[in-house]
């Protein structure tokens, strides 16, 4: 099946420019264009797929792009291509732990205040001692604190 860049651009809620912009910088390689239409295959919505998620992970674009270009290399390139994906993975795991922890945070931001408001004052929790808290937010609580 072939996609127009519009309906790219829908399945993946970017913006066109964006679409272009990878394009223009060589990420679609086999990119065929019929009267200078794009049209884009199954292949680079697979590459699309792993490029977003390359992005997410923090890749700039001049990496993406050297990876693109070991796809093209074949599978001599497939300890780098194996290398890359290991380390994206440990920092988007790293920022995951970092989230987590800002997230506790929130969870027990959001207890102590509704605890306030039910109590009309933080004078009780002031004097809480941790093995007091529910074991939800205990465990929140000593995960932001770590």
């Amino acid at each position: 099946m072939l996609y127009t860049i519009g309906q790219v651009s829908k399945m993946f809620d970017l913006p066109i420019s964006t679409i272009r912009y990878y394009d223009k910088e060589g990420l679609f390689p086999e990119l065929e264009r019929s009267s200078g239409i794009r049209q884009f295959r199954e292949q680079e919505i697979e590459a699309l797929r792993v490029i977003e998620c390359l992005k997410g992970s923090g890749l700039e674009i001049k990496d993406i792009k050297l990876f693109m270009q070991w796809c093209m290399e074949g599978a001599k390139t497939y300890p780098e291509r194996r290398e890359l994906f290991y380390k994206q993975k440990e920092i988007v795991e790293e920022e995951i732990v970092r989230l987590n922890r800002v997230l506790d945070m929130l969870k027990f931001k959001c207890w102590y205040y509704e605890t306030a408001i039910k109590d009309g004052s933080e004078n009780n929790l002031k004097n809480l001692n941790i093995i007091e808290m529910p074991d939800e937010i205990r465990k929140a609580y000593e995960n932001a604190h770590k």
